[in-house]
């Protein structure tokens, strides 16, 4: 009973208020004066407590003289709290100002249980729409939360691979070691809700798990970007994914070799680019290792 009297006062009941609705709930409808005996209370304490929670509509009067009340439903009193809580939190982020010089930080949130409690409670607390970019590894973790936000009206777009595709589908950066070593690092993710606050880390592999949280504009616009582009990759795969192969090669290969060269011809890759028919206007340098 104490563990509940203390989490009533957390969400913002006085002491006495607390006890009222809890001795309401356990034993039904009752006047101030009947409470006020049974908690042992000052009597015009009561009145004015339960005069209250009546206001607020964490009490029903029922009709008739002298005045008796009664406590909501558990279900009804948690979503009265919480209305009450979000339409608070969004008035302060609305309209409390902002510190003048401060900037959009970049804070790394390391360990797993840091990193999957930090992207649940963004995933609850989202508003308008969620766009993850995951695999099926935490996809399966994130699944409640992405669950409950469309169940709350929340638009949710997401991709997901598989082990078996993943990592095939990265460019071939000149100086990497191949699909194997970069495994090493684990599953790429990245999070961006309501287009305001956005995650991109990696977990798994050999390496402890780990995430950059920023709500910096470019990296959301950069995550939003990229998601758009694998939107529009999967759509042409899906329609004329034996078309591409054929012209472009697996995993378009043919035009990553035009463009990153896996040893350095020149400092910047002009040689490279002797004999090719486009014109001088359309003419794209190749990316060489470094």
């Amino acid at each position: 009973m104490e563990q509940l009297l203390h989490h009533l006062r957390s969400l913002g009941f006085t002491e006495i208020e607390s006890k009222i609705i809890v001795e309401l709930a356990r034993h039904g409808p009752a006047g101030g004066y009947e409470i006020a005996k049974r908690l042992g209370a000052s009597r015009s304490n009561v009145y004015a407590a339960m005069q209250r929670l009546e206001r607020q509509g964490a009490l029903l009067k029922e009709p008739g003289e002298p005045a008796r009340y009664k406590a909501l439903r558990p279900e009804e009193l948690t979503r009265l709290i919480s209305e009450r809580v979000e339409s608070s939190l969004a008035f302060v982020e609305k309209i409390l100002p902002r510190p003048e010089g401060v900037q959009d930080s970049f804070t790394q949130s390391d360990g797993d249980k840091a990193v999957l409690d930090q992207a649940a409670r963004q995933l609850a607390g989202a508003r308008e729409e969620i766009v993850v970019d995951l695999w099926r590894e935490e996809a399966a973790l994130l699944q409640k939360e992405l669950a409950a936000a469309e169940s709350r009206g929340v638009r949710v777009l997401w991709a997901c691979e598989s082990s078996e595709q993943g990592i095939s589908r990265t460019l071939a950066w000149p100086g990497w070691k191949g699909t194997q070593e970069r495994k090493r690092g684990g599953r790429k993710f990245s999070l961006v809700v309501d287009r305001a606050w956005c995650m991109i880390g990696m977990r798994g592999g050999e390496l402890d798990t780990s995430a950059l949280v920023t709500t910096h504009p470019v990296m959301v616009e950069l995550l939003l970007s990229q998601f758009s582009q694998e939107l529009v990759l999967f759509e042409l795969e899906q329609d004329m994914g034996k078309e591409l192969e054929e012209r472009y090669g697996a995993h378009f290969d043919v035009i990553q070799k035009e463009y990153l060269s896996p040893e350095p011809e020149d400092e910047l890759g002009i040689e490279a680019m002797k004999g090719n028919d486009r014109p001088a206007s359309q003419k794209r340098d190749r990316i060489s290792a470094p």
